[in-house]
């Protein structure tokens, strides 16, 4: 018997943050709305409706541009809890349909179908059963791509939204992607778009039919990779690996920025602490413990400095990650001068702690038993649930991302794993 087809279905979920609102205010719908802040703050959109992406609004758009494209639009700040309830629904759907399940984000996943057939039928039937499945179990809409590759079915999800379907079969996937601009490849930026279309290549089959030598002379490894995905193949690292398989994260940080520029001590103290949690809630997510930390600081002029430390001992607690992050702010910090933005990443992965004394262990122990504790909660009842003292005087909510903590398809932590 000849081995089966791969078959890859790449589920996005259709304006997914609008649509979670929508859910708990219908009377948003089929208006203009942009998640993410209010129009007079410094934040960037999170979503935008199909009804203000006409006026040009998008994603990742400051909220002042998006407010003077679109006057009228109505700003909601974002419920992340309410996402993330959402995205578990979602999660329990798609794994009804295949337990290899790779979520990408919040609202998008791969599932490899392969093999399905007596199960779910051939794949536009599958398809067309996780389409009514999901309206009937989450209330929400979402687009299906379908290929024999990722790139193939993400290309594919794009091209049929809003609540479409699209397949590409076997053997067709470069006649497919010839006439689509190269702009359609995932990956492909405005950057990356101008330095193609400078050596003649502006569809993808001009990327196809390029002599692979002459786009590594001009492009590197990234072009051989780009011919690749012109082929439809999963080339590059964002498609490596079976699906399901996780890519371990090589940084983790939150940044936040003021609405109102500050120079106010205790509340930039303040906010280092709810980021330094923010980091080390994702370390402990993730079984990491980072041997790197690093502070980013914007003042109000918009000159930025950041400013690392490598540590003997790496760590995911935060009040270790708060003390060396205050420590590298004291020694930074132009005094007197007001700031806009402050970021706490770690980096520098070690699967587990280094050993400790019997009296440092002792008291490691105990706070990351607590803060494993605290975990819980927050997977229970949210991430503003549960905060220490000092990161309460913040003032700020989380953002609405698309990769945030407790995740679905993400391992929750399970008490004290530390050494494990």
């Amino acid at each position: 018997m000849s081995a089966a087809v791969r078959t890859v279905f790449h589920v996005d979920m259709d304006a997914f943050f609008v649509s979670v609102e929508e859910l708990f205010d219908p009377s948003l719908k089929g208006k203009p709305v942009v998640v993410g802040g209010q129009r007079d703050q410094r934040g960037v959109v999170a979503a935008a409706s199909y009804a203000a992406r006409t006026f040009g609004v998008h994603s990742a758009m400051p909220l002042r541009t998006a407010a003077k494209l679109c006057p009228q639009a109505i700003f909601v700040e974002g419920h992340p809890d309410r996402y993330r309830e959402c995205s578990e629904k979602v999660h329990h759907v798609l794994s009804s349909f295949s337990p290899q399940i790779e979520m990408v984000s919040i609202d998008e996943a791969y599932l490899d179908m392969t093999g399905t057939d007596r199960l779910h039928g051939p794949p536009m039937l599958a398809a067309d059963k996780l389409h009514h499945k999901m309206k009937a179990e989450t209330e929400l809409n979402c687009s299906i791509g379908i290929g024999t590759s990722r790139l193939i079915a993400k290309v594919c999800s794009g091209k049929a939204k809003p609540h479409g379907m699209l397949y590409v079969v076997p053997g067709q996937e470069a006649k497919f992607q010839a006439p689509l601009e190269v702009r359609d490849i995932p990956g492909v930026g405005k950057v990356t778009e101008q330095k193609l279309n400078a050596i003649g290549i502006r569809r993808v089959g001009d990327m196809a039919a390029m002599d692979e030598s002459f786009i590594e002379e001009h492009l590197g490894k990234w072009g051989l990779a780009l011919a690749g995905k012109a082929r439809g193949e999963d080339a590059g690292a964002w498609f490596q690996g079976a699906i399901g398989e996780s890519d371990a994260a090589k940084s983790i940080s939150h940044e936040h920025t003021y609405d109102v520029d500050t120079n106010n001590v205790q509340q930039i103290e303040a906010t280092l602490m709810r980021l330094s949690e923010m980091v080390g809630r994702r370390l402990r997510e993730n079984k990491f413990h980072a041997r790197t930390l690093q502070l980013k600081l914007r003042y109000k002029d918009f000159t930025t400095i950041t400013r690392a430390r490598t540590l003997k001992a790496p760590t995911q607690l935060d009040n270790e990650i708060f003390h060396q992050i205050r420590q590298l702010f004291q020694a930074n910090w132009r005094g007197g001068a007001q700031v806009r933005l402050l970021g706490v990443q770690a980096a520098s992965f070690d699967s587990q702690s280094a050993q400790q004394s019997l009296l440092e262990s002792s008291g490691r122990e105990k706070w990351q038993n607590a803060l494993s504790a605290a975990d819980r909660l927050r997977d229970k009842f949210g991430e503003s649930s549960v905060t220490l003292a000092t990161g309460m005087r913040g003032g700020f909510r989380e953002r609405t991302h698309e990769n945030p903590a407790a995740m679905p398809g993400k391992t929750k932590p399970q008490g004290n794993d530390q050494g494990k």
